[in-house]
């Protein structure tokens, strides 16, 4: 059995969400993460009884994992009661506090352990984890917040990132230009997604996406100066929500070049954009594309078969011309 305990006070057609979480957990928490708890507060109190992971799945449009990892999110913040039971434990006693359960199958085990470690005041006690933050401190030039802490406890407890990767994740964001808690979480979560458990991991993905960037711009014939930020954005967006690998990226580009003859981010998205809608995965769907659009540029430029216009009435064809059988004028002939 699951047990989720939230607090809330609604009523039937309300749900009422307390100030102290928009201020302090809602700016750093992830956009998907805060719908989840959002979802938990309005259906906390149903008749029908609790939401299961397949059920926010659905409504939410993303995967059960996706669930399960918000929820261990928002326990590490202390604002989730989550945790698994055996079979054979009894079912939680009813309390003050609203409630909701699920079985397992609700809830099915995921690809880590179950909760074992210690909670998140042991891992602050810890030396490894005291100096980790001071090293954070010195990186992001600021006392870390207590919201600034629970999120490198995050990535410390839910994620696994080692000390030493949290580190490196932290200095490689500071060295980007981002000193902001929610940016590096996004990048954290990124690299999770990505299995990305080392240091060396995390680096070589970090040089393999750098020699990406810079390898747009001298498509670009931009030399000299590493990517804007807004340009970083479209790059993220042609990797991860197209999926493009760098020769078809780099295919937009040039034909960004060869058809206005300046750099322009904005017209390449529209072509990648195209292409991603056709379902493009690689040079030889763009060469089908190519094709298919040639012999549709053919097809119009053939002229239509007109019929022949008939011949303007005149002084030298308003009259009715002449039938001639020459057989019978072959045979007049002869007779003569």
């Amino acid at each position: 059995m699951t047990k989720l305990t939230l607090t809330n006070y609604a009523q039937c057609n309300t749900t009422v969400l307390e100030n102290e979480f928009i201020d302090r957990y809602m700016p750093m928490a992830n956009g998907e993460y805060v719908k989840v708890y959002l979802l938990l507060l309005r259906h906390m109190n149903r008749t029908e009884g609790i939401l299961s992971v397949s059920e926010m799945a659905d409504i939410l449009e993303c995967t059960e994992k996706d669930i399960r990892r918000a929820l261990k999110y928002w326990k590490n913040m202390d604002l989730v009661d989550y945790h698994e039971q055996s079979e054979t434990d009894e079912p939680p006693a009813p309390s003050h506090t609203p409630s909701v359960s699920a079985s397992s199958d609700a809830l099915p085990d995921t690809d880590t352990p179950p909760a074992s470690v210690p909670n998140i005041q042991q891992y602050r006690e810890r030396k490894e984890f005291k100096e980790l933050l001071f090293v954070a401190e010195q990186y992001l030039g600021k006392t870390l917040s207590s919201v600034d802490i629970d999120t490198i406890t995050y990535f410390y407890d839910t994620l696994h990132m080692s000390a030493e990767l949290i580190e490196y994740l932290i200095e490689y964001c500071v060295e980007n230009g981002h000193k902001s808690m929610h940016y590096i979480q996004k990048v954290a979560l990124s690299w999770s997604e990505q299995k990305l458990t080392t240091v060396s991991a995390a680096k070589a993905s970090a040089v393999l996406y750098n020699k990406n960037c810079y390898s747009i711009l001298n498509a670009y014939g931009i030399k000299g100066r590493a990517p804007a930020a807004a340009e970083t954005a479209y790059i993220k967006k042609w990797n991860d929500e197209y999926g493009f690998s760098l020769d078809i990226i780099l295919e937009a580009c040039n034909r960004t070049m060869n058809t206005i003859h300046q750099p322009n981010f904005e017209y390449t998205d529209t072509i990648l954009k195209n292409w991603a809608d056709k379902q493009v995965r690689c040079r030889k769907d763009i060469d089908s594309l190519d094709a298919d659009f040639q012999k549709e540029k053919e097809r119009r430029k053939k002229p239509a078969v007109k019929p022949a216009a008939d011949a303007k009435a005149n002084k030298f064809n308003n009259f009715t011309g002449r039938s001639y059988d020459m057989d019978s004028l072959e045979r007049r002939l002869v007779q003569q």
